[in-house]
């Protein structure tokens, strides 16, 4: 009888090793420890046996049942893991460390404007260029005929630094510096300065609705042979019409402004009436929106370049307030407020 227990567990180890699955574990369980399994039959036939044979049969048979239980339980959880990682990997791929929802930034609505009107602008063959927003008397005032004690400094409200420097307060600062940049190439090959410079600008203003003291503006210059009004009024009409996917109107008012002859006030149709009057244009269908004309035969003269052979024109687009009318934006405040569930609703409609 005791051989009968040492067949038994060398047949149980052979059996337990090829069992692939759930259902084979199962089977192999019913056939030794089931009811009429072989370890259940063996223990059977123990009242056929002596005392003594008992005793010893008794010992090794129950250390047999306990040692098929324990390993059939270790195979099931074997098997189990394996089965759970077929089923894991017919899932496809993914980071479970990712976040369940992920918040993407956004563009503000200015730089929206602005990236708009530069794509605009390249595609017309002008370039983009940078300038500091720590300049000289000279670089602001000076070299675009505003003269010291001229009265339109006071209406710049100018914060002055320590040093003599000040912050620019308007993009015009960088004008100079682009006809130096560009006069060699305009007198010798004959190629127009085609140029345009957004940047911010401070003044110190008091903050309502429609002031800040931090603002953004897009200067605009053409200098070259044969250059004029028609031409000022081409590229502009075409960039306001891109910027606003409609077919824009403009008009020129009579404006003064130093640094250019003659200046001009440039409005557009009012874009919620069509011109026809509303309260948003005060009934008059035009709405103002920059400063602009023939650049001054001075300013040209201060860049090394000659009036009698050259003219050119200049325009100052506030990018905050394109940017206002653009997206229906009330108060410029709210430009500032770092309110990102606000501002995060503007998008680029060129996407």
């Amino acid at each position: 009888m005791i051989d009968i227990i040492s067949e038994l567990s060398t047949k149980f180890e052979e059996e337990l090793q090829n069992i692939k699955n759930s259902e084979e574990l199962e089977n192999i369980r019913v056939s030794y420890l089931g009811k009429k399994g072989s370890v259940t039959a063996a223990m059977k036939e123990m009242g056929k046996l002596s005392a003594e044979e008992k005793k010893e049969f008794g010992q090794k048979i129950n250390v047999l049942k306990n040692t098929v239980a324990d390993k059939i339980a270790e195979k099931k959880e074997e098997i189990a893991a394996l089965e759970l990682q077929k089923e894991i990997d017919k899932v496809p791929e993914f980071d479970i460390s990712l976040p369940e929802h992920f918040e993407q930034g956004s563009y503000h609505p200015i730089t929206l404007v602005q990236r708009q009107c530069e794509t605009i602008f390249k595609s017309m063959g002008f370039t983009v260029e940078d300038y500091s927003e720590v300049v000289t008397d000279y670089e602001c005032f000076e070299s675009v005929n505003i003269p010291k004690y001229h009265p339109a400094r006071d209406m710049q409200d100018t914060y002055y630094l320590e040093n003599g420097q000040l912050l620019k307060s308007q993009t015009t600062a960088a004008q100079n510096a682009i006809y130096k940049k560009y006069r060699k190439q305009l007198i010798e090959d004959g190629t127009p300065i085609k140029a345009i410079f957004p940047g911010r600008c401070f003044r110190n203003e008091a903050t309502d609705a429609c002031h800040e003291n931090t603002f953004f503006q897009m200067e605009g210059v053409m200098v070259g042979k044969d250059i004029s009004i028609s031409n000022l009024i081409y590229f502009m009409k075409t960039m306001l019409s891109e910027v606003f996917r409609r077919d824009i109107k403009v008009r020129l008012r009579p404006g003064f402004f130093p640094f250019v002859e003659p200046g001009f006030e440039l409005d557009i149709n009012c874009l919620n009436c069509g011109g026809k009057g509303c309260p948003s244009c005060k009934h008059s269908g035009w709405l103002e929106l920059c400063p602009c004309g023939m650049v001054h035969p001075k300013v040209l003269e201060e860049g090394g370049i000659d009036p009698d052979k050259y003219t050119g024109f200049a325009f100052g687009l506030g990018l905050t307030r394109l940017a206002m009318m653009k997206y229906g934006i009330k108060d410029i405040r709210d430009l500032n407020s770092g309110n990102l569930s606000s501002l995060a609703q503007f998008t680029d409609d060129e996407q």
